[in-house]
């Protein structure tokens, strides 16, 4: 079993301090125009501050058009620099390794947030998008090269592409969603073209020392279990990646398809061959007992999204007791604005039902 305050190494890039990495988690704190709150740089750099040995920002989007929620950070036009220069100078000073997670929501992208249709792989009645033209799609790679460049000025660490949950890379690489006939289109390396001109690109233009993580998600969303196993071990293999991040929902839980159950989740991808590449995982890692039962079925580090929020300095507390256990759900709002939550993302968890004790407003 691997320590859970051992350092781990990138292949650029510093080191994890130790194997805990806060989730890209929603929180609806950024202005309209992409730009970062101070409420965001608060609870963000707490995170730091609390032990984690990465932290990551939420979903950032790489142009506007393919915004995917409310107040979602921007990292596409220079007027965002200031902010992110702020964040990343803070967050690098607590001894974290610092990365934003780039994103284009695609279809999922909200009709009210945008003029026009959202854009898709193919035509999608059911989210009313529309298919992207082949020079909209060499746009899109084009803007998450430009936005980690934009993140690596700033001071990050790195940057994690996001192909996961059904958003823009994702929906290109579902079978089901991606009806294209050109080269992004039909077969499992067509599909995965996309992604794959991303991680090149921004490693062809990015130095030596700036890591690039990839986030995969193996079920929902069309996604077949066996060809994201697929294109794990091929970015693997290829080694352009320095960390692979599997959102899987629940680490220990039997796949959906039937003819996947003699495991877990976890245990499709623990077994790949990861060369230089480090591999971690979310799902319901939310106690000592749980982060450790993951490094036990064979992660390099734990992906931890819950507790962070409820706890600012979860690997500290779990450091001090291995078992530790996150306070019970629901919390007064109270404790989570002592955690570092802005309003509105403390706004925001009230809608995730049984989270936020709503009593404790409605009586104050």
């Amino acid at each position: 079993m691997t320590d859970l305050d051992s350092p781990l190494t990138f292949a650029h890039g510093p080191a994890m301090k130790n194997r805990f990495m806060l989730a890209p988690l929603t929180n609806q704190q950024s202005h309209a125009d992409g730009t970062l709150s101070e409420d965001e740089i608060h609870w963000l750099d707490m995170r730091g501050q609390g032990g984690f040995g990465v932290v990551m920002t939420a979903a950032a989007q790489i142009d506007p058009h393919g915004i995917g929620f409310p107040g979602q950070l921007g990292v596409y036009d220079d007027r965002h620099l200031p902010k992110l220069t702020e964040l990343a100078t803070k967050l690098n000073a607590s001894g974290t390794h610092s990365v934003v997670q780039l994103h284009h929501a695609g279809m999922r992208t909200p009709h009210d947030l945008i003029d026009g249709k959202p854009v898709c792989p193919s035509d999608n009645e059911e989210f009313d998008a529309r298919a992207m033209t082949l020079a909209e799609v060499e746009k899109v790679r084009d803007d998450f090269i430009a936005a980690a460049l934009r993140c690596e000025k700033a001071g990050f660490h790195g940057v994690e592409v996001h192909g996961a949950h059904g958003y823009l890379l994702c929906q290109f690489l579902s079978a089901e969603i991606n009806q294209r006939d050109d080269q992004y289109g039909g077969s499992l390396e067509n599909r995965f073209r996309l992604t794959q001109e991303i991680i090149d690109g921004i490693r062809a233009a990015c130095g030596p020392d700036f890591s690039v993580g990839l986030r995969l998600s193996p079920e929902r969303f069309g996604m077949d279990l066996m060809e994201v196993r697929d294109v794990a071990q091929k970015v693997m293999r290829e080694g352009k990646i320095d960390y692979l991040d599997m959102s899987l929902w629940n680490c220990f839980k039997l796949p959906q398809d039937e003819a996947y159950q003699d495991r877990d989740l976890i245990g499709w991808f623990a077994d790949l061959e990861r060369g230089n590449v480090r591999l971690g995982a979310a799902g319901k890692l939310t106690t000592g007992a749980a982060c450790r039962k993951a490094m036990e079925a064979g992660l390099d580090f734990v992906v931890i999204g819950r507790g962070a929020i409820l706890h600012h300095d979860f690997p500290e507390k779990v450091a001090a007791d291995p078992d530790f256990e996150p306070i019970s759900l629901p919390v007064p709002a109270s404790h989570l604005r002592n955690e570092g939550l802005g309003q509105a993302f403390i706004d925001y968890m009230s809608g995730w039902k049984g989270f936020v004790d709503v009593g404790e407003e409605e009586t104050a």
